[in-house]
Formats: C-alpha cells, structure tokens, sequence
C-alpha cells in the first residue's frame, strides 16, 4: 500500500514542486537582520511595520537560495518603501565587495544584495519590481545593467494596485535574473556578481516619522531549479 500511495504522489506532484517559506503562523524559519521595524504574522500574512528612526530592517530565511523561481503576494501602504532581496548576504565582520575595478565596504550585519523593489512611494517612479542592488551598486535595471527607466514607469503605474494585493514572480537562473508584476514581465537582465543568498523582506527606514507604515507579504513560495 505504502509503494502505490509513493507512486501516485510521484505522478501527480511535479518532480521540483515548489516549497512555502512561510507556514502561515509564525516567522519560523525566519531570522532577522539590521533596523528595528517590527514583524508579525497576522491573518496569514506576514506584516513588517516602520519604526522611528531606525536603519532599514530585514526578514531573512535561514537558508540561502541559487537558482530559483520565487513567488509572493505584497501589499504595501502608500508612502513606504520596500522590497524583497534576492540571492543576498549579510556578514559578521565588515567586509570589502569589488566589482568591475571598484570596491565598497560593506558593515557588519548589514544585508546587501539584489532587491526587487516595491516603491509605491513616488507615484512618478512607478519602479515596483525594478532590481535595486541593495547597498551596494544602486539601480540595477533599469539602470548599470540596462533597461528604459521611463518606460518601466509607464508599464509600472498600468500594472501596478495600489493599496491592494500584487503577485510577483521571480526567475533567477545562473546569471539571468527575470521579474513580473501582476503577469507583466518587467526586469529581464544578465548579472553575475553573487550567485546565491538569503530571501529577504525589507522594510525601510522612515526617518523620524512617528506613525508606523506597514508593508504584507503572503503565498511565499520557492521553487529551487537547475542551472
């Protein structure tokens, strides 16, 4: 009996079925780095809340990810800015990173890597799925690595929701890096300075703003792929 029930699962499960980084419940599985905004899981939804005068602050998984294809639901409130980091680290000691003859010092717990913005603060830059490199590089694409920023902003304020639930898709595959946003491709770029990292989701700092902003994230899933 237990051989038939394994072959059924194997014919209707696909072979690299995507997993949850998020049980619904609570933030196992979860660590976080930098900044203190608060976290909380409510109504099946992880929620990060802006806190005064603090440094932007990161919910990282505890394991990092290479080749994945990556998918989640966000909604975010007007005037905060945020994202998801990709195929980024954080270090114990401070850390020198080099690229293309140039070098930046990176602090010591501070997350750094590829992000895909969610930037529903600037309604002229409508850049939500954009690739920022988070404390590094700055824009990404469009930007080092290409793109057309002005026609990113007119596809972005066509496909984005504001102050609804916006489903995102993530495609990185050795040095192609791909995103999505409510179906429309939007990044589409090669760059190969880090190959895996940590999932992260960010929520930046506000200055002294005293009110908190909230940004949710829910259906985090990871589908891990081949090269």
């Amino acid at each position: 009996m237990i051989r038939i029930v394994m072959i059924w699962l194997a014919l209707i499960l696909p072979a690299n079925a995507g997993q949850s980084l998020f049980n619904g419940k609570n933030l196992d599985g979860w660590v976080q780095h930098g900044g203190k905004a608060r976290y909380a899981v409510e109504n099946g939804a992880i929620v990060g809340r802006s806190a005064p005068n603090t440094a932007n602050s990161f919910l990282c998984t505890k394991r990092a990810y290479g080749n994945f294809e990556l998918e989640y639901d966000y909604k975010c409130d007007d005037g905060l800015n945020s994202g998801v980091q990709i195929r980024s680290n954080v270090y114990e000691h401070p850390t020198k990173v080099e690229w293309a003859g140039k070098s930046r010092q990176i602090a010591a717990g501070r997350v750094h890597g590829y992000q895909v913005e969610i930037d529903p603060d600037k309604p002229d830059r409508m850049w939500s799925a954009w690739i920022y490199d988070e404390a590094r590089r700055g824009w990404l694409y469009p930007g080092l690595d290409g793109g057309d920023a002005a026609a990113f902003t007119d596809q972005g304020k066509k496909v984005y929701k504001p102050n609804e639930w916006n489903h995102v898709r993530v495609v990185c595959r050795g040095d192609h890096i791909q995103t999505w946003l409510n179906g429309a491709p939007r990044a589409d770029f090669h760059d190969g300075m880090t190959g895996s990292g940590l999932i992260g989701l960010q929520v930046h700092g506000v200055g002294g703003r005293q009110e908190p902003l909230s940004v949710r994230w829910k259906n985090l899933q990871v589908k891990e792929l081949e090269e």
